[in-house]
């Protein structure tokens, strides 16, 4: 079985690219040959800044002769038919074979697809791979019609036999012919060069200073950093994503540790993380006593007969003009923070925060005038509260943020301390957008949370109110998002929050504006639902509950959930829902049979059967238990009440027959059966629960 190795050699492929490209290369090349008949071993596909890679193992030679048997017409059938089967099928009439059925004789034909030899099969969907690659964005260079991310130079395609001699396949698009040959490194060994095999093809790379595999570039690049970092006594600041792009931008990596001028060490850690890493892909290094940003890591791309010098001077010449700008904007920020940063908040006026719902500072006001009525329920000082509120988005008209959007928030709290705010007011600037992401921690500051949850819910209800709700994938305004942060600040913070309260539409007419709520709350429910099934909780259990009163009450609504859930999965709770929905069926067909409502209170003298005394006392007791328990939130309680009666429901049903033919007892036991049913309900709507 040979071995297939394809390169597509090119310019620089942008490293937010590459390893999407390479999971599209190896799908489409894979799903294109097992579909054409060729199976393989196993695959792997690399990209460099330059070449994107994949290797085959144990391919097929080539495809396997098919053999299918089509049914056609009947032998009595038209002619022109007969003679269209004929032609789909590509077979001739003296081919065809009659078979007996039961409405007569049927022509059947066998057709034969030879196999086809691995090569042709792989031109042909290397060809059609290449021409219809997916890039988010692609170029045409030349006279050619051909697109790539960027202009395409070589394609490296050889099948490699057991005894190691390789093939070339033959491939042709436009223009570009399929070869045995690659080049190395762009600067320190250019050149082609001939390969037979992956194994020749990655040896060959590696000494010409090519590292094929992304994650051991990235590796090497972590390793050496955080050496040079831990000789001089400091730390790499992790970043993944800033890693990952960095493995993208060069084939040899060479990390070098830069300093950064003294006269910028004392702005912010994170002005000196943002310009470094957005403007400059620099790694900070941080002093792990002092929590200061000192030195950079920076990764090149050769080796040079200085060391890196050269590079290392070029690049803090580039990084000390962006940091001048930095502390340009921190200092003149730095002013107006002193000043109250009134001059912000006035700006904020103008500026739009949608042209449906006002601008900034409206929606800033409403969020202090919602931030000061939850505080009561979080248990936040009202006046700190509003007052965060009012300062929270003052940042967004400094310098600093205009030229580190990602920094909003964090800016805020260093001006707000500088302002001489209190703490919880300066937490709650940076700390009122989280959470956001289910990975992203939820804030427990009193008064942020409070900030955070008046943000989001403003934002919400308003968006509702306009009708601009998410619809499908779209969520411009990130409004699921904004929802589970609520659910998280919630829940996570153990809150009792009734959100109908906390809706503020700002709808004229009364029944819009209720039925708008009512489709914000069922919006609520249904992010609700996808929380907790990733804790676990069915969702019929999640609407059985969501069915109680209350049920803008999440943090109520989960611990009725989780209650409901634990006594399902014992054996007294789950028949019970077996005995409570007999109950509930027998009682709703007597009901619609006989036109009335049984639910007039069943009548212990009238009980005959010992069984039936016995469910009238469970009864009794349960009900009690059942509302004490659900009047004091004690839900485990409460259920375990309701599954206490499985076994006098079980009994009773055993032993007695609800439809007697005696009208007195008929009419009480239905009676009882409504008992059994409101009881039950007062725990959960068990009516919602499958099976």
């Amino acid at each position: 079985m040979p071995d297939l190795l394809i390169e597509l050699f090119s310019e620089e492929i942008p490293a937010r690219m590459q390893a999407r490209a390479c999971e599209d290369l190896k799908k489409r090349m894979t799903d294109g040959l097992v579909e054409a008949g060729l199976t393989y071993a196993g695959a792997a596909a690399f990209a460099t800044p330059r070449r994107l890679t994949l290797a085959l193992e144990g391919l097929l030679s080539e495809s396997p002769t098919l053999r299918e048997e089509r049914k056609g017409p009947r032998v009595d059938a038209p002619e022109k038919a007969i003679e269209g089967f004929l032609r789909g099928a590509g077979v001739t009439r003296d081919a065809l074979e009659v078979r007996d059925e039961k409405k007569g004789q049927v022509y059947f034909a066998t057709i034969t697809r030879p196999g086809r030899p691995a090569a042709e099969i792989v031109a042909e969907v290397l060809d059609d791979t290449i021409r219809n690659f997916p890039w988010p964005k692609s170029m045409r260079w030349g006279a050619g019609s051909l697109r790539w991310v960027r202009p395409l130079h070589s394609i490296l395609c050889i099948l490699t036999d057991d005894a190691g001699e390789a093939q070339v396949v033959p491939l042709d698009v436009d223009g570009i012919k399929a070869g045995d040959s690659t080049e190395g490194h762009r600067f320190m060994a250019p050149g082609r060069f001939s390969v037979t095999s992956f194994e020749d093809y990655a040896a060959k790379l590696k000494r010409a200073k090519v590292e094929l595999n992304p994650e051991e570039r990235a590796g090497h690049i972590w390793q050496e950093a955080t050496n040079l970092a831990f000789a001089r006594g400091l730390e790499v600041v992790e970043d993944k994503g800033l890693l990952q792009e960095v493995a993208g931008l060069v084939e040899s990596p060479v990390p070098l540790m830069g300093e950064i001028g003294a006269e910028f060490l004392d702005l912010p850690p994170e002005v000196l993380q943002s310009s470094m890493k957005e403007h400059q892909k620099f790694f900070s290094v941080r002093n792990p006593k002092t929590g200061r940003i000192e030195q950079f890591v920076t990764v090149a791309n050769r080796e040079t007969a200085d060391e890196g010098a050269t590079i290392l001077a070029g690049n803090q010449k580039v990084l000390a003009a962006r940091l001048a700008d930095a502390k340009f904007f921190w200092e003149n920020d730095l002013r107006i923070a002193n000043e109250g940063m009134g001059p912000w908040l006035d700006s904020l006026k103008n500026v739009t925060f949608h042209n449906k719902l006002g601008s900034q500072a409206e929606r800033i006001a409403r969020i202090a005038a919602l931030a000061r009525e939850i505080a009561s329920v979080v248990g936040a000082d009202p006046d700190l509260a509003e007052q965060a509120a009012k300062v929270a988005k003052a940042d967004l008209s400094s310098e600093m943020v205009y030229e580190f959007p990602e920094l909003q928030g964090v800016m805020g709290r260093y001006y707000a301390a500088e302002a001489g705010l209190p703490e919880d007011v300066a937490a709650a600037c940076e700390e009122h957008y989280a959470p956001l992401g289910p990975s992203d921690a939820v804030p427990t500051r009193l008064v942020s949370v409070t900030v955070a949850l008046a943000d989001k819910l403003d934002t919400l209800a308003g968006f509702w109110a306009i009708d601009e709700k998410p619809t499908g994938s779209k969520d411009p305004f990130a409004l699921r998002r904004g929802a589970l942060g609520v659910i998280r600040l919630v829940l996570e913070n153990d809150l009792t929050l009734p959100l109908r309260n906390s809706f503020s539409m700002r709808v004229d007419d009364a029944s819009e504006c209720e039925e708008k709520s009512a489709d914000l709350l069922s919006f609520f429910h249904d992010r609700l639902k996808v929380y907790l099934r990733d804790q676990g909780i069915r969702h019929d259990v999640i609407d059985a509950c969501i069915a109680m009163e209350g049920n803008d009450d999440l943090a109520l609504l989960v611990k009725r959930a989780r209650a409901l859930q634990d006594v399902l999965q014992t054996e007294d709770g789950e028949n019970l829902v077996q005995g409570f929905k007999r109950a509930n069926n027998i009682l709703t067909q007597a009901e619609e049979k006989d036109g009335v409502e049984y639910s007039f209170g069943a009548d212990p003298k009238f009980a005959e059967d010992a069984t039936e005394k016995a469910l009238f006392a469970a009864l009794q007791d349960a009900e009690k238990t059942i509302a004490a328990a659900a009047k004091d939130e004690d839900f485990a309680r409460a259920m375990g009440a309701m599954a206490a009666l499985r076994a006098p429901i079980d009994a009773f049903f055993e032993a007695v027959q609800i439809n007697s033919e005696n009208a007195i007892l008929r009419r009480n036991r239905l009676n009882m059966l409504h008992s059994i049913r409101q009881i039950c309900l007062q725990a959960a709507d068990l009516r919602r629960l499958e099976g």
